[in-house]
């Protein structure tokens, strides 16, 4: 039982990032490294924050201190991201090939979302397989979940929850590069603090009470209004949904014909 849950909670928690990564970076080395770089990126930040929690001895048992803080520095090492990669700008462009045959898209450097997107999934892809991979060790083994009177919803949530993040942090760095380029220093501010308050709301799920859906309901829907955000900052519009949604009906409907 707890073999096909590993597996059903893998894919929840990594299906649609893997898929973003498949159609969408993985055949372009220029976004796989940028990739790369974000994600080790984020190692650093995990570093910085495991050595304050390891010098700060008096709060080693207090979780929210170690959270915020760990907050602060994913947001300060995002930041340092984006300055590398402003830095690197003319750099990538000498580079980078002219031809379609090596899949490397020079205005791929040229537009900035498509960077702070690679950015962002790389972000989230490694805080997702940090938070979850000693969850889904656990779950490979033989045995019945929730048999010693713990939730038997504890690995769902988690999956749910790693899979919220992962798409909030993609977000997150579209907003969060848009807002330094653009000079909307609100929208920086705007990430820190659903950053804060989504990873906050994680400790509501704490044994041996935890209350997992008050944690996950208000995750997606800071979810769906940062997506939405994302998208309109990246140049999306009403109108470009609409001309896809009729695009995608009229090859559809020609399929049918033939």
């Amino acid at each position: 039982m707890t073999l096909m849950e590993f597996f059903g909670c893998t894919f929840i928690a990594f299906g649609p990032p893997l898929a973003m990564f498949l159609f969408t970076i993985a055949r372009d080395p220029l976004r796989v490294i940028v990739l790369i770089a974000s994600g080790f990126f984020w190692l650093l930040s995990l570093l910085t924050s495991s050595l304050l929690w390891f010098a700060v001895v008096p709060l080693k048992d207090q979780l929210a201190f170690g959270m915020v803080f760990s907050v602060f520095f994913q947001e300060g090492f995002r930041f340092l991201f984006y300055k590398l990669l402003r830095k690197a700008d003319d750099g990538l462009q000498k580079v980078s090939q002219v031809t379609e045959a090596d899949h490397v898209a020079p205005k791929d450097i040229s537009n900035k979302h498509i960077m702070a997107y690679v950015s962002g999934l790389g972000f989230g892809i490694l805080s997702g397989a940090f938070s979850i991979v000693n969850v889904l060790a656990d779950m490979a083994g033989p045995g019945t979940i929730g048999i010693f009177g713990d939730s038997q919803y504890f690995f769902l949530a988690s999956a749910f929850l790693t899979l919220c993040f992962i798409m909030l942090h993609t977000f997150w760095g579209v907003l969060f590069f848009n807002g330094l380029d653009k000079k909307r220093y609100w929208m920086v501010v705007y990430v820190v603090l659903t950053h804060l308050m989504v990873s906050c709301l994680t400790l509501l799920n704490k044994q041996p009470n935890p209350m997992y859906l008050a944690s996950i309901i208000p995750g997606y829907l800071v979810l769906v209004v940062c997506g939405v955000m994302a998208f309109f900052v990246a140049g999306g519009s009403l109108y470009n949904i609409r001309a896809a949604f009729i695009c995608r009906k009229g090859r559809a409907s020609g399929q049918s014909e033939q």
